[in-house]
């Protein structure tokens, strides 16, 4: 079982999602070119709507085209994001001032702490620590 990047950030022209749709809440069919995707591998496809958020996909089965050559399509289980929407909120280092952007899945019914609490989640994956109620990014937090 192999993991195999499709993210926009992992541009390579022998490696391309073609497409990526939702069949129903958590199943998704994929397009893709090239990998040599094979049932049981994962996908790391970026969320629809999203620059850099990641979306596991874990093959169920896959097939390969004839015409292109190369080219695949699967079924995969992934996560369900109905009712769920992407957020992006914005992070300042406390020491040296570095700001950064990010993005984060939340329920559509979610209040500011529900948000707040997946937003913290979410930097914290990026590397980001927190001290009290500021944060140190990941250069700061080493200290490198």
């Amino acid at each position: 079982m192999a993991e195999h990047d499709f993210r926009r950030t992992a541009l390579n022209p022998s490696h391309t999602l073609i497409e990526c749709r939702t069949l129903a809440g958590g199943l998704y069919q994929v397009t893709g070119q090239g990998g040599g995707i094979q049932p049981g591998d994962t996908l790391i496809c970026t969320v629809k709507g999203s620059k850099d958020l990641p979306l596991p996909l874990v093959v169920g089965k896959v097939r390969y085209l004839i015409n292109p050559p190369g080219q695949w399509t699967a079924t995969a289980n992934g996560p369900n994001l109905s009712g769920q929407m992407v957020l992006g909120w914005s992070i300042r280092c406390d020491e040296c001032a570095k700001e950064q952007p990010f993005e984060f899945l939340a329920q559509e019914k979610d209040n500011l702490q529900a948000r707040t609490a997946k937003a913290e989640q979410r930097i914290a994956e990026l590397g980001w620590k927190p001290r009290g109620d500021n944060h140190l990014c990941p250069r700061c937090a080493t200290g490198t």
